[in-house]
Protein backbone atom coordinates (compact mmCIF):
# COMPACT_ATOMS: atom_id res chain seq x y z
CA UNK A 1 0.00 0.00 0.00
CA UNK A 2 2.57 2.57 1.19
CA UNK A 3 6.33 2.38 0.89
CA UNK A 4 8.40 5.18 2.37
CA UNK A 5 12.02 5.69 1.42
CA UNK A 6 14.21 8.27 3.13
CA UNK A 7 11.37 10.57 4.18
CA UNK A 8 12.31 13.68 6.09
CA UNK A 9 10.42 16.87 6.93
CA UNK A 10 10.94 19.63 9.49
CA UNK A 11 14.04 17.90 10.85
CA UNK A 12 12.19 14.62 11.40
CA UNK A 13 13.67 11.60 9.64
CA UNK A 14 11.43 8.60 9.20
CA UNK A 15 12.70 5.05 8.86
CA UNK A 16 11.98 3.28 5.59
CA UNK A 17 8.76 1.32 6.00
CA UNK A 18 6.10 -0.64 4.18
CA UNK A 19 2.46 -0.46 5.23
CA UNK A 20 0.40 -3.36 3.92
CA UNK A 21 -2.95 -3.03 2.19
CA UNK A 22 -6.20 -4.20 3.82
CA UNK A 23 -4.56 -4.38 7.23
CA UNK A 24 -4.72 -2.48 10.48
CA UNK A 25 -1.42 -0.83 11.26
CA UNK A 26 -0.59 0.94 14.51
CA UNK A 27 2.01 3.70 14.62
CA UNK A 28 3.24 4.40 18.12
CA UNK A 29 5.68 6.79 19.66
CA UNK A 30 5.96 9.56 22.21
CA UNK A 31 4.16 12.84 21.82
CA UNK A 32 5.91 15.10 19.33
CA UNK A 33 7.82 12.35 17.50
CA UNK A 34 6.13 13.06 14.15
CA UNK A 35 3.19 10.63 13.87
CA UNK A 36 0.73 13.37 12.86
CA UNK A 37 3.25 14.79 10.40
CA UNK A 38 3.70 11.35 8.84
CA UNK A 39 -0.09 11.07 8.41
CA UNK A 40 -0.12 14.41 6.59
CA UNK A 41 2.62 13.12 4.28
CA UNK A 42 0.73 9.85 3.67
CA UNK A 43 -2.45 11.64 2.62
CA UNK A 44 -0.61 14.22 0.55
CA UNK A 45 -1.35 17.37 2.55
CA UNK A 46 2.35 17.79 3.34
CA UNK A 47 5.27 17.15 1.02
CA UNK A 48 8.43 15.61 2.43
CA UNK A 49 11.60 17.68 2.09
CA UNK A 50 13.51 14.50 1.26
CA UNK A 51 12.68 11.01 0.17
CA UNK A 52 9.95 9.30 -1.78
CA UNK A 53 6.52 8.00 -0.87
CA UNK A 54 4.87 5.34 -2.99
CA UNK A 55 1.16 4.62 -2.80
CA UNK A 56 0.08 1.42 -4.52
CA UNK A 57 3.33 1.42 -6.47
CA UNK A 58 3.11 5.01 -7.72
CA UNK A 59 5.11 7.98 -6.53
CA UNK A 60 2.61 10.14 -4.65
CA UNK A 61 3.85 13.21 -6.54
CA UNK A 62 2.37 11.69 -9.73
CA UNK A 63 -1.13 11.39 -8.27
CA UNK A 64 -4.00 13.87 -8.39
CA UNK A 65 -3.81 15.29 -4.87
CA UNK A 66 -7.57 15.75 -4.30
CA UNK A 67 -8.41 12.28 -5.57
CA UNK A 68 -5.66 10.85 -3.36
CA UNK A 69 -6.98 12.66 -0.26
CA UNK A 70 -10.46 11.31 -0.91
CA UNK A 71 -9.08 7.78 -1.11
CA UNK A 72 -6.64 8.24 1.79
CA UNK A 73 -8.69 10.07 4.40
CA UNK A 74 -7.00 11.70 7.38
CA UNK A 75 -9.18 12.05 10.46
CA UNK A 76 -7.11 14.45 12.52
CA UNK A 77 -6.97 14.69 16.28
CA UNK A 78 -8.36 18.24 16.03
CA UNK A 79 -12.10 17.78 15.65
CA UNK A 80 -14.05 20.36 13.70
CA UNK A 81 -17.83 20.37 13.69
CA UNK A 82 -20.18 23.07 12.45
CA UNK A 83 -22.71 24.54 14.87
CA UNK A 84 -25.95 22.59 14.57
CA UNK A 85 -27.14 19.02 14.42
CA UNK A 86 -25.36 15.84 13.43
CA UNK A 87 -27.40 15.78 10.21
CA UNK A 88 -26.41 19.38 9.42
CA UNK A 89 -22.76 18.46 9.92
CA UNK A 90 -23.05 15.51 7.55
CA UNK A 91 -24.83 17.77 5.06
CA UNK A 92 -22.14 20.47 5.25
CA UNK A 93 -19.22 18.06 4.92
CA UNK A 94 -20.95 16.31 2.00
CA UNK A 95 -21.60 19.66 0.29
CA UNK A 96 -17.88 20.47 0.48
CA UNK A 97 -17.22 17.23 -1.38
CA UNK A 98 -20.06 17.92 -3.80
CA UNK A 99 -21.82 14.71 -2.75
CA UNK A 100 -25.53 14.14 -2.12
CA UNK A 101 -26.52 14.27 1.52
CA UNK A 102 -26.64 10.83 3.15
CA UNK A 103 -30.00 9.53 4.37
CA UNK A 104 -30.86 8.94 8.03
CA UNK A 105 -30.10 5.21 7.84
CA UNK A 106 -26.57 5.84 6.58
CA UNK A 107 -25.96 8.49 9.25
CA UNK A 108 -27.24 6.15 11.98
CA UNK A 109 -25.12 3.26 10.68
CA UNK A 110 -21.91 5.29 10.92
CA UNK A 111 -22.85 6.79 14.29
CA UNK A 112 -23.45 3.29 15.68
CA UNK A 113 -20.20 2.08 14.12
CA UNK A 114 -18.53 4.86 16.10
CA UNK A 115 -20.34 3.85 19.33
CA UNK A 116 -22.65 6.87 19.37
CA UNK A 117 -26.37 6.28 19.84
CA UNK A 118 -27.43 9.85 19.19
CA UNK A 119 -30.31 10.92 16.99
CA UNK A 120 -29.18 12.50 13.69
CA UNK A 121 -31.13 15.61 14.68
CA UNK A 122 -29.30 15.98 18.01
CA UNK A 123 -27.48 19.28 18.50
CA UNK A 124 -23.71 18.77 18.42
CA UNK A 125 -22.99 21.94 20.39
CA UNK A 126 -24.05 20.20 23.60
CA UNK A 127 -21.87 17.13 23.03
CA UNK A 128 -18.82 16.17 25.05
CA UNK A 129 -15.40 16.10 23.40
CA UNK A 130 -15.64 12.33 22.97
CA UNK A 131 -19.07 12.55 21.36
CA UNK A 132 -17.86 15.23 18.96
CA UNK A 133 -14.84 13.10 18.13
CA UNK A 134 -17.11 10.17 17.22
CA UNK A 135 -19.44 12.33 15.06
CA UNK A 136 -16.39 13.64 13.20
CA UNK A 137 -15.08 10.11 12.68
CA UNK A 138 -18.52 8.90 11.52
CA UNK A 139 -18.66 11.63 8.88
CA UNK A 140 -15.24 10.73 7.48
CA UNK A 141 -15.89 6.98 7.50
CA UNK A 142 -19.16 7.55 5.65
CA UNK A 143 -17.27 8.99 2.67
CA UNK A 144 -15.99 5.49 1.92
CA UNK A 145 -12.23 6.01 1.76
CA UNK A 146 -10.00 3.02 0.91
CA UNK A 147 -7.46 4.06 3.56
CA UNK A 148 -8.34 5.66 6.89
CA UNK A 149 -5.63 7.48 8.82
CA UNK A 150 -6.75 7.96 12.42
CA UNK A 151 -4.71 10.41 14.46
CA UNK A 152 -5.37 9.59 18.12
CA UNK A 153 -8.99 8.49 17.51
CA UNK A 154 -9.68 7.62 21.15
CA UNK A 155 -7.96 10.54 22.90
CA UNK A 156 -11.24 11.93 24.29
CA UNK A 157 -12.84 8.56 25.11
CA UNK A 158 -12.99 6.45 28.23
CA UNK A 159 -11.39 3.00 28.20
CA UNK A 160 -14.58 0.99 27.58
CA UNK A 161 -15.75 3.23 24.73
CA UNK A 162 -12.25 3.19 23.24
CA UNK A 163 -12.21 -0.60 23.21
CA UNK A 164 -15.69 -0.80 21.69
CA UNK A 165 -14.83 1.74 19.00
CA UNK A 166 -11.60 -0.02 18.05
CA UNK A 167 -13.36 -3.39 17.96
CA UNK A 168 -16.09 -1.96 15.69
CA UNK A 169 -13.52 -0.32 13.42
CA UNK A 170 -11.50 -3.54 13.17
CA UNK A 171 -14.58 -5.51 12.12
CA UNK A 172 -15.67 -2.82 9.66
CA UNK A 173 -12.32 -2.44 7.89
CA UNK A 174 -11.95 -6.21 7.63
CA UNK A 175 -15.46 -6.57 6.17
CA UNK A 176 -14.97 -3.68 3.74
CA UNK A 177 -11.36 -4.62 2.91
CA UNK A 178 -10.03 -1.22 3.94
CA UNK A 179 -6.68 -0.19 5.34
CA UNK A 180 -6.63 1.47 8.74
CA UNK A 181 -3.58 3.22 10.13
Amino acid sequence: LFITLGLAVNGIRYPDMTIEENKITFLTGPSGCGKSTLFRILNGTLDPEEGTLFYRGRDIRELDSLAHRREVSLVSQSVFLFPGTIRENFRQFYQFRELPEPDSDKIRFFLELCCLTADPDADCTTFSGGEKQRVYLAVFLSFGPRVVLLDEPTSALDTDTSRSLLKNLASYVKQEELSLI
